[in-house]
């Protein structure tokens, strides 16, 4: 009892601050910023001792965190993260007031194994805190036991995000947790995707975020044949809908 308690004191530290405001239909601004525009980093290690990396671009006050491949057998995420970067740097003005922090590969030694789990065979998306952990779980489930999970909620507790983007596989459907509906209303505008409410599993990114964090955050589940496709035909397809929330609550 007494650790869940301070666990839960301690996720106040990550809830974010000034990120709303009122939705507004206006034509976005085209202008460069003054700021390097983007900026690489490396968050931690995984278990077989690769980089995880990650990008800034920007430096509003609007905080969007993008991320793919926690599920390292869910891949189709990873070139639609890198074009949604390659996009961004080369039309700066949708960054104005805005800054995005993007993750293209959360589970690097799950992509290289093509496996869905980390290297010690733990599912990175049940590893997160959740108030309904039971403290007679395994010590493999602890919370942030796995140094991916770690290295997320280290850019969780740096960059406070007002909303977050996760994208998965095969599910076919843009799901959400937390105060994230109308944006996943938005995003699906976009795309052929359409919104259907999964729930939060237990110790999910999205129970963690969504529910104790109350942090929108927004599950894109790609369909398996993604994964067939070019870079390309992927941003043809999804790129908008990674655009939509960024620019939320204005409108593309």
């Amino acid at each position: 009892m007494k650790h869940a308690l301070l666990m839960l004191l301690a996720v106040f530290a990550f809830l974010p601050a000034g990120c709303s405001k009122p939705i507004a239909y206006v034509s976005l601004p085209y202008r460069p910023v003054s700021e390097p525009l983007i900026q690489q980093y490396v968050a931690g290690t995984s278990v077989e001792n690769r980089a995880i990396e990650y990008m800034v671009l920007g430096n509003g006050n609007d905080v969007i965190l993008i991320l793919a491949a926690i599920h390292g057998s869910e891949q189709a995420g990873i070139p639609l993260v890198l074009q949604l970067s390659k996009y961004l740097q080369e039309n700066p003005g949708l960054l104005d007031g805005h800054k995005v922090v993007l993750v293209p590969i959360a589970n690097p030694d799950g992509v290289v194994h093509n496996y869905r789990f980390n290297a010690r065979g733990v599912d990175l998306n049940r590893n997160f805190f959740a108030a309904d952990i039971d403290e007679t779980e395994s010590a493999e489930n602890a919370v942030f036991a796995e140094p991916e999970n770690s290295a997320l909620e280290k850019i969780i507790r740096q960059y406070k995000p007002c909303r977050i983007v996760t994208i998965h596989q095969p599910l076919a459907c843009i799901d959400y947790d937390g105060p994230g509906e109308l944006i996943a209303a938005a995003m699906a505008e976009h795309c052929p995707l359409p919104v259907r409410k999964l729930g939060a599993r237990p110790a999910s990114l999205g129970s963690f975020a969504g529910v104790i964090l109350d942090i929108p955050i927004i599950t894109v589940e790609l369909t398996e044949e993604d994964s067939l496709l070019s870079p390309a035909a992927l941003w043809n397809l999804y790129g908008r809908t990674l655009l939509a929330a960024i620019v939320y609550p204005d409108r593309l």
